[in-house]
C-alpha cells in the first residue's frame, strides 16, 4: 500500500522550533511519507554560506517547497505564536488552492486577533488540533483508509 505523502508547514529559524519539527516529523512518519523543508528541502541561511547568490538560494528554496506541496496529500500547519508564520501563511494557502488537504497544530494561546485566527487561515483547514497527541492520531486513522489512487489530484500546471 502506497503510504499518503505529508508537507509540514511550521516556522523554522531557531533551535527550538527545529528540534520541535523534527519530532512532529519522526512520529508522522510512523504513518506517511514526511517532507520537512529543514531536512528534506534547502534552507536559505545554509546556502547563503556556502556563497550560493541570494537570488538563487530563494528560487531553489521555493521551487523545492512547492513541488514538494504539489506532490502532498495532506499539510500540516503548525499555528503556533501571536502571529502564523509568514512562510507557513503562505504554504497554508498554496497547498489549499491545489486542493491538499490542510489540518493545522496550534499548541499555545496566543493570537494577535482577539477573535482567534485570521480567517483566511481558519478557511484553509480541514480542522485544527490543540494537543499533538490527537493530531498523531488523526493522521493514524487517515493513513489506515488512505487510498492512493481516490485522493490524486491532477497535477497542477506551472
Amino acid at each position: 500500500m502506497t503510504k499518503m505523502n505529508v508537507y509540514i508547514a511550521a516556522p523554522l529559524f531557531n533551535r527550538n522550533e527545529l528540534a520541535f519539527n523534527a519530532a512532529l516529523a519522526n512520529k508522522i512518519e510512523r504513518h506517511a511519507n514526511v517532507f520537512l523543508p529543514q531536512r528534506d528541502g534547502s534552507l536559505l541561511v545554509n546556502m547563503l554560506t556556502a556563497g550560493i547568490a541570494l537570488e538563487v538560494a530563494e528560487r531553489r528554496v521555493f521551487e523545492q517547497d512547492r513541488q514538494a506541496m504539489i506532490r502532498s496529500d495532506l499539510l500540516v500547519a503548525v499555528l503556533d505564536g501571536a502571529h502564523i508564520d509568514e512562510g507557513v501563511a503562505f504554504e497554508l494557502g498554496f497547498a489549499s488552492a491545489i486542493g491538499c488537504t490542510c489540518i493545522g497544530l496550534q499548541t499555545d494561546v496566543r493570537r494577535a486577533l482577539p477573535t482567534g485566527n485570521n480567517p483566511m487561515i481558519g478557511g484553509c483547514l480541514e480542522r485544527i488540533f490543540q494537543i499533538s497527541d490527537e493530531l498523531f492520531d488523526w493522521v493514524s486513522e487517515r493513513a489506515v483508509v488512505f487510498e492512493r489512487n481516490s485522493t490524486v489530484r491532477p497535477p497542477l500546471r506551472a
